[in-house]
């Protein structure tokens, strides 16, 4: 939207500028035409030449304020150099122009420079740090990187527990599209969905008023995310623009954002790097709740959740057994150990 705006006031001030040299009488077309055609034809080729140099920059996101600042200043110095230029070309070739018409053209050249460069810098960002090591427009966050909280981390609410535990110091940020997403889901019409929005904003509430937790509700509009629809295609330009990390608990955001180069800290990763290992061979307890998909197969899942595949204990159910370890799995979706039957636990 304001890339818009400022080609739109750009072609608005070039057209102010046309109009008010071409009025002039010495360059009314029955007493200077080469003046007036020289006026016309530069703001023409400027415009299409600006317009064409926008088209082809790339587009990469860049706070805008800061943007314009520094595109401005260096256009007003470009602009400068260039008019010096222009009268040393315009005395070369002994070129003949009214003062009118060389002001006017001096004027839509600077104003096409300064659009150009303002057009670059709002589009890039590395290239300018390049350029200049130590000019950078990003937002910067002191001391360490925040943590940027999902919809799924939020209504999981393992992550105010961690915090209360003091295993992380990290800011919290929630984008306001977050918090929007999870107003939606309050106030569903499924029963399901509304309870799981409202503890998400009874999470979110607890945490704001915990004086140990630092979590704040962000509004910044990020470039990359104007038009883009869902909140998860939204998070990832969103956490690269603040520098954070995203938490979730989305197995598939969480390898959107690896691709896209985005830290991601996945809190069932993270629960499931604290559960018990088990061992080949170990022992344990475990009572079969439901038949397995394969024949003989018995489900059971222990105190935290884990469920628990077992051979030969498909005639089992309801009862506690001892198993063997055979082999478990961990993946960011859960884990899984597979077991055999070594016999009853004594009552």
């Amino acid at each position: 939207m304001l890339l818009w705006a400022m080609r739109a006031f750009f072609i608005v001030i070039i057209v102010a500028v046309l109009l008010v040299n071409l009025t002039v009488p010495e360059i009314s077309i029955e007493k200077g035409r080469a003046n007036f055609y020289a006026i016309l034809w530069s703001g023409l080729i400027l415009v299409l030449a600006a317009f064409f140099v926008d088209i082809m920059t790339p587009k990469k996101s860049l706070a805008a304020l800061a943007g314009i600042f520094f595109g401005l200043l260096v256009g007003i110095v470009a602009s400068w150099a260039l008019t010096q230029v222009f009268d040393m070309v315009i005395d070369i070739y002994r070129i003949s122009l009214s003062p009118t018409a060389t002001t006017a053209i001096k004027w839509m050249l600077g104003i096409s420079i300064c659009f150009i460069i303002i057009t670059i810098v709002i589009r890039t960002k590395d290239d300018v740090r390049f350029v200049i090591p130590y000019v950078e427009f990003t937002k910067q966050t002191k001391g360490a990187r925040p943590f940027v909280l999902d919809t799924s981390a939020i209504i999981d609410g393992r992550i105010a527990d961690l915090y209360k535990s003091k295993l992380f110091d990290s800011p919290l940020i929630v984008p306001r599209f977050v918090l929007n997403e999870i107003q939606l889901i309050s106030d569903s019409a499924d029963k399901l969905k509304r309870n799981r929005g409202r503890r998400g904003l009874d999470i979110l509430k607890e945490m704001q008023t915990n004086p140990t937790i630092d979590i704040t509700v962000d509004d910044t509009v990020v470039p990359d995310i104007e038009g883009v629809k869902g909140v998860d295609q939204k998070l990832i330009p969103f956490t690269k623009n603040c520098g954070g990390r995203l938490v979730t608990t989305d197995y598939n955001l969480s390898k959107v954002a690896a691709v896209r180069e985005v830290d991601v800290l996945n809190i069932n990763d993270l629960a499931n790097s604290l559960k018990t290992i088990a061992l080949p061979g170990e022992n344990m307890k475990v009572r079969i709740i439901k038949p397995g998909e394969e024949p003989q197969q018995g489900i059971g899942y222990l105190d935290d959740g884990t469920m628990v595949v077992v051979e030969e204990a498909r005639g089992k159910i309801g009862k506690e057994i001892v198993i063997a370890v055979t082999s478990s799995l961990q993946t960011s979706a859960g884990k899984m150990i597979f077991g055999k039957f070594e016999g009853y636990t004594e009552q």
